[in-house]
């Protein structure tokens, strides 16, 4: 009994650890004007497990390295996430993550980051950072999976110039040899990483 007792204390106390809060730095090329610069996104596997999972997935295989910021919407949303080479965008296109259910108090309000999809149950690796309040889009079934804690002038800045150009098609079967070749100067994301921080920090 007192072993199956540690046991279940064991497993609850992992459970906690993996609902904590974690936080990852995006490091980005905006511009040849700024081509050092990054953001911050808290991550809470409370609000979307499955999509935060698959956020840790991403940080830790690199999957977002030189992928660019191929949709930008002033005052809606700015989007990234197809891989930069076009036989790794193959193989992520077919790793797709079920949904999360939605949870009321949680909501895609500005600077918040959801994955994107195009139907139910079909997540990958693109995600959206809201440029506004976009409530309408909780009942379309995009629960937020973190938010830009710091850096947010810099998602602000993505180049917005090409807005809802670039085909998600060509960019998945060409990979960034299509994006640089009609759409040059797109902002992308150099790496993201996991970064020691703790709730308590923001005590201090």
């Amino acid at each position: 009994m007192r072993y199956s007792m540690l046991a279940v204390l064991a497993s609850a106390a992992a459970c906690v650890q993996a609902q904590e809060a974690w936080r990852a730095q995006c490091d980005v090329w905006l511009s040849e004007e700024r081509p050092a610069a990054s953001f911050v996104i808290e991550v809470h596997p409370d609000w979307s497990p499955k999509g935060a999972a698959r956020f840790k997935e991403i940080v830790e295989q690199n999957v977002w390295a030189d992928a660019k910021v191929f949709r930008v919407v002033p005052g809606f949303v700015a989007q990234w996430g197809i891989p930069a080479e076009a036989a790794d965008a193959q193989v992520w296109r077919d790793k797709r993550i079920k949904d999360d259910p939605h949870r009321k108090d949680i909501s895609n309000l500005k600077y918040r980051v959801t994955f994107a999809k195009g139907g139910p149950s079909t997540r990958t690796t693109q995600v959206f950072v809201n440029l506004d309040d976009n409530v309408n889009l909780d009942a379309m079934g995009f629960p937020p999976f973190g938010f830009v804690v710091e850096g947010t002038d810099v998602v602000e800045s993505f180049n917005s110039q090409y807005g809802q150009r670039p085909n998600q098609g060509s960019i998945q079967k060409d990979g960034n040899m299509y994006l640089d070749n009609v759409f040059p100067g797109l902002s992308y994301i150099k790496a993201c990483n996991a970064i020691e921080w703790s709730d308590k920090d923001d005590e201090l």
